[in-house]
Parts: structure tokens; C-alpha cells; sequence
């Protein structure tokens, strides 16, 4: 059954679409099959995957609110390698949507069932606030992914996600766990960025990936190409970040699938 990841984080501009997009599309390269759910009505991680979000039959606001099976609302991406659940403005009625629709924290969990077999990985883009489209993500999901961007305002928001994240184990998903928090944008010449990182390390010491995402010039070009940056310069930093990413988290799964048996 397909490991459900959330690439989840309330403050905006930290990389969370990107790293879903190239996180997607390195795992891909590693031969596993892989189903990108994108949950943001900016519908940026659809764009950035090469979906045009503007002539969508279906949505995952069809999948959410409509009970249209979320198999015929996937699309395939041939200049990604892997499968979307694309998004666009529609989705921003979801969220009045689904105050009122049965089973409302659990939709996304539901729909997801009869594919889960179907892939190795489901990555989530979550929306930039803790709404409901984020909750569904989270009770549906296995796993959460935090991208942090090296900033001392980065950390007062991580303690209030990870607040949120608790209360979703307590009440509503006990199997939920951090995956790791992933730095990102990091200019190893900015004191701060240097400062927050060991801070972070110091703090949650083994949930940090030892993996760095750097500030390149070829990851804010790639979306604008409809493409993760591996298929734009596979040879860029950005890229080869990723690809060792990839790495480290199937590394940390397998090592999880040990402990387990």
C-alpha cells in the first residue's frame, strides 16, 4: 500500500510546492510510481508539473466535494513522471465546502482508498494556513514533510505546526508521523541561515533530513517551464539536492519497513 506523505507547513514561501514537485519527480526516477495530490487553489504544484491548470475536466475539488472517484480526476504527466491530482481556483470553495459535508475531516482519506495500491509514494502539497484542506491532508496522510526556510520567524511557526500536528495524533490520526524537517532556500554564506540550521539540528537532532536545499537560480526557473528542475538542468544544484533527498527519504522509509517487521 502507498506511503501517504503531506508537504505541509502554515507560513508561505518556504518551498513546499517545490520540494512536493521535485520531491515527486526524483522519487520517479528511482523507479518508484508516484501520485502528486495537489490541495492548494493557487494550483501552482499542477502548473509546476506541466497540468495546465486552466483546462481541467476534473479536480480534486470534484474528488472532495462531488464524490467523483479520484482515479478519473488523475492526470498522467509526461514531462514530470508521475501522476497529478490537479487544482485550480475551484478548490477555494472547498473550504466552506467542507464545513458542512459528512465525514468532513476524512474526504481526502476516503478517496484515496481504492488507489493507494496503485503507487508506491502519494505526495500532498498542503495550502499555505491550517485549513480544512490541510487537516484532510493530514488525516489521510502517513507521513508529514516540514520545509523550513532558514529564518529566525521559520522557528516560532514550526513550534505552532508541530503543536497542530500533536493534536491530529491525539484526536484524529494516531498513525501520523513526522517524516523530517527539510531545510530549504539555504545560503550557507547568510550567518542566520548557518545559525537557524543548528539550531534546528540541536532541537530535533535525527528528524532534520541531513539533506540541504540550497538557493538556485534553476529551481525558481523550473516552474515557469511546467517542469521539475531535474527535467530543466539536471546537472543544477537544485537538482542533484533533490535526487540526494529522494535518497535520504527512501533510505529512512526502508529503515522504517525494518523496524516495523
Amino acid at each position: 500500500m502507498g506511503r501517504v506523505i503531506s508537504i505541509a507547513n502554515q507560513k508561505g514561501g518556504v518551498g513546499k510546492t517545490t520540494t512536493t514537485i521535485n520531491l515527486a519527480a526524483s522519487l520517479a526516477t528511482h523507479g518508484k510510481k508516484i501520485l502528486m495530490l495537489d490541495l492548494d487553489p493557487q494550483g501552482n504544484a499542477t502548473m509546476g508539473s506541466g497540468v495546465d491548470k486552466y483546462g481541467l475536466d476534473l479536480s480534486s475539488y470534484d474528488v472532495l466535494l462531488t464524490d467523483v472517484p479520484l482515479a478519473e480526476a488523475v492526470v498522467s504527466s509526461d514531462k514530470s513522471g508521475f501522476d497529478v491530482l490537479p487544482s485550480n481556483a475551484d478548490l477555494t470553495a472547498a473550504e466552506v465546502g467542507l464545513m458542512n459535508a459528512p465525514m468532513k475531516e476524512k474526504r481526502l482519506s476516503l478517496a484515496l482508498a481504492p488507489v493507494r495500491d496503485r503507487y508506491d509514494y502519494i505526495l500532498i502539497d498542503c495550502p499555505p494556513s491550517l485549513n480544512m484542506l490541510t487537516l484532510n491532508a493530514l488525516v489521510a496522510s502517513d507521513g508529514v514533510i516540514i520545509p523550513l526556510q532558514c529564518e529566525y520567524y521559520a522557528l516560532e511557526g514550526l513550534t505552532s505546526l508541530l503543536d497542530t500536528i500533536r493534536q491530529i495524533q491525539q484526536s484524529r490520526n494516531a498513525d501520523l508521523e513526522i517524516e523530517g524537517i527539510l531545510r530549504t532556500m539555504h545560503d550557507p554564506r547568510n550567518n542566520l541561515s548557518n545559525d537557524v540550521s543548528s539550531q534546528l539540528i540541536s532541537h530535533f537532532n535525527e528528524l532534520v533530513f541531513r539533506t540541504v536545499i540550497p538557493r538556485n537560480v534553476r529551481i525558481a526557473e523550473a516552474p515557469s517551464h511546467g517542469l521539475p528542475v531535474m527535467a530543466y538542468d539536471k546537472t543544477s544544484r537544485g537538482a542533484i539536492s533533490y535526487l540526494a533527498l529522494a535518497g535520504e527519504f527512501l533510505r529512512r522509509n526502508e529503515q522504517r519497513s525494518v523496524t516495523a517487521v
